[in-house]
């Protein structure tokens, strides 16, 4: 697995906590010192490890949004 590195440029919200303490996020991530992206997935307690996620563009994140207020749930 090759290295990368990113940066939490903001923490957005946290959208749930499960009984082992991770949570889901959505944060704005720059990854490998790119521009930042909107990003979510589920971190560890303290930050430390995380698991797999999903990056989106402003552009998309505003797709998505669209689409959702248009769901009946």
């Amino acid at each position: 697995m090759s290295d990368f590195s990113y940066e939490i440029k903001e923490k957005v919200a946290v959208l749930s906590e499960n009984k082992s303490g991770w949570t889901k996020e959505l944060n704005i991530i720059s990854w490998n010192g790119r521009t930042p992206k909107y990003d979510l997935r589920d971190w560890s307690p303290g930050g430390e490890k995380m698991g797999k996620g999903i990056t989106l563009q402003k552009e998309e994140l505003i797709k998505l949004k669209e689409i959702l207020n248009n769901m009946e749930l």
